[in-house]
C-alpha cells in the first residue's frame, strides 16, 4: 500500500518527525511527500524528485500559476494531483497528514485509511491561516486515526476522536550516541572557547530571545552557540553579542559532531501559546549524546525529563545560570549518565513506528470489515421484482 504524506515542513528544511517516522514506512512501501503548493510559477504543473537515498520515498511539489485566482486554486490543485496519482498508479493508499489545510485540494480523494498526525499545535503558531482551526476540525471527523506529538496535545485533543493516541518525540541512539566519543571539533566551531552552551533547531517566535539576551551579558565568559534556519522572526531581532555564536543550518548527519563539543545543551523556548504543547525531538537526542540539559519548563519536558531528574529546568536567568554553575562544577555524572540510559532504553522510532504500524494494521482491519458489513446489508435491502 502507498501513502500520500501532506506535509506543511519542507522535506529539506529540518531533519525530524516526519522524515523518521517516513522513511520507516518507505522501506517497504511507497510514499510521496506532498509538499505545500507554491503559487509564484508561470504555469500550472508538478514536480517530484528523490531527496535523499531511500529508493522508495518521493517529494512532490504542486506549482499554481501566479495569476490564479484563490477561486481556482484549489480546483486547479485537485487536477494536478490526480494527474500526479494516475501517473504513478496510485490506486490503493494510505492519506497521512500533518497539515489540516491540505483538507481543501485532498478532500475528492477515497484513501484505504486517513491518518492525522498531529505533531504541533499549529493555530497557536505565529500568523496561522485563518482558517486552520475549521479545517482541523474537517480532518478530525474524517480520520480513521490519530497520532499526537506529545502527551500535552495528547491531553488537548483526546476528547476529538474516538481513537487518539500519544506519541511523544522518541530517538535514533546509535546517530546521537557517537557524540558521547566524538574528539574533532567541527572547523566553525573549533576556536569558540568554553563552557559552551549550544542549541540546535529552527530559530522562531518559539525562542526566548530576551533570555539569551540576559544571559550574554550577565556571562560573558560562556559561550551560546545556535544551529538552525532563523524563520518567522527578524534575524536582525537575535542579540548579536561576542559570546553568541550563529552557525547556521546543519545537516542531521553533522549534527552529534557538534553536540559533542558542547558543555552544556540548552532547549531556551519561550513560554507563549506556540511553546504550549511541543514535545521537543532534541530533548532525548541530547541526553543521548551525553550531554546535560538546562530547558525552560516546556510541559512535555518538565514531564517526564525535568521530574526523572534528567534535565535541568530554568526559566529566569538566574535559575539558568545557577543550574549551569550546577552542571559545570559537577565531578561525578556517572550515576545520571546510568540514570539517562535506563530512562532511554525502550525509547527508539523503530519502537514507534512498530507501534504506530500496529495501529496503522487494525484501523484497517476494522474499516475492512465495516465496509464488507455495509455492502452486505446493502445487498439485503435489495427488493428484486
Amino acid at each position: 500500500m502507498d501513502l500520500i504524506c501532506l506535509c506543511h515542513i519542507r522535506w529539506n528544511f529540518v531533519y525530524q518527525r516526519p522524515q523518521h517516522l517516513l522513511n520507516r514506512f518507505a522501506v517497504n512501501n511507497r510514499v510521496f511527500v506532498i509538499e505545500e503548493p507554491v503559487f509564484e510559477s508561470e504555469s500550472d504543473y508538478y514536480e517530484i524528485s528523490k531527496p535523499d537515498d531511500n529508493a522508495n520515498l518521493w517529494v512532490v511539489v504542486l506549482h499554481i500559476a501566479k495569476n490564479t485566482t484563490a477561486e481556482k486554486r484549489n480546483h486547479t490543485l485537485k487536477a494536478l494531483l490526480d494527474s500526479f496519482m494516475y501517473s504513478n498508479n496510485i490506486h490503493k493508499y494510505i492519506l497521512w497528514y500533518y497539515s489540516p489545510m491540505a483538507l481543501a485540494y485532498t478532500d475528492h480523494l477515497y484513501p484505504s485509511l486517513t491518518v492525522y498526525d498531529c505533531m504541533d499545535e499549529l493555530s497557536a503558531f505565529k500568523s496561522p491561516p485563518p482558517q486552520i482551526k475549521e479545517m482541523e476540525a474537517s480532518l478530525l471527523s474524517r480520520s480513521d486515526l490519530v497520532f499526537t506529538g506529545g502527551h500535552s496535545l495528547y491531553k488537548a485533543k483526546r476528547h476529538l476522536h474516538h481513537n487518539i493516541h500519544s506519541f511523544p518525540s522518541s530517538i535514533d541512539k546509535s546517530h546521537f550516541n557517537v557524540a558521547r566519543n566524538f574528539k574533532e571539533d567541527p572547523a566553525d566551531q573549533a576556536a569558540i572557547p568554553h563552557p559552551r552552551f549550544g542549541f540546535y533547531g529552527v530559530i522562531d517566535e518559539r525562542f526566548d530571545i530576551s533570555l539569551i539576551d540576559q544571559l550574554s551579558q550577565l556571562r560573558p565568559d560562556w559561550q551560546f552557540i545556535f544551529l538552525g534556519p532563523v524563520t518567522k522572526i527578524n534575524p536582525a531581532s537575535l542579540p548579536k553579542r561576542e559570546n553568541i555564536h550563529y552557525l547556521k543550518s546543519k545537516k542531521y548527519k553533522e549534527l552529534p559532531s557538534y553536540l559533542a563539543g558542547w558543555d552544556v545543551a540548552i532547549l531556551p523556548f519561550a513560554l507563549n501559546e506556540s511553546t504550549k504543547f511541543i514535545s521537543p525531538t532534541k530533548t532525548p537526542e541530547y541526553l543521548a549524546g551525553g550531554k546535560p540539559v538546562i530547558s525552560t519548563s516546556i510541559t512535555d519536558v518538565v514531564t517526564p525529563y525535568g521530574k526523572e531528574g534528567l534535565v535541568h529546568i530554568a526559566d529566569t536567568p538566574e535559575e539558568f545560570i545557577e543550574a549551569a554553575t550546577t552542571i559545570l562544577n559537577s565531578e561525578d555524572t556517572e550515576a545520571w549518565s546510568k540514570k539517562v540510559d535506563l530512562f532511554l532504553k525502550d525509547i527508539s522510532w523503530n519502537k514507534t513506528w512498530h507501534k504506530m504500524s500496529q495501529l496503522i494494521d487494525e484501523a484497517l482491519e476494522r474499516k475492512a470489515m465495516m465496509n464488507n458489513k455495509t455492502t452486505i446489508n446493502n445487498n439485503k435491502s435489495k427488493v428484486y421484482v
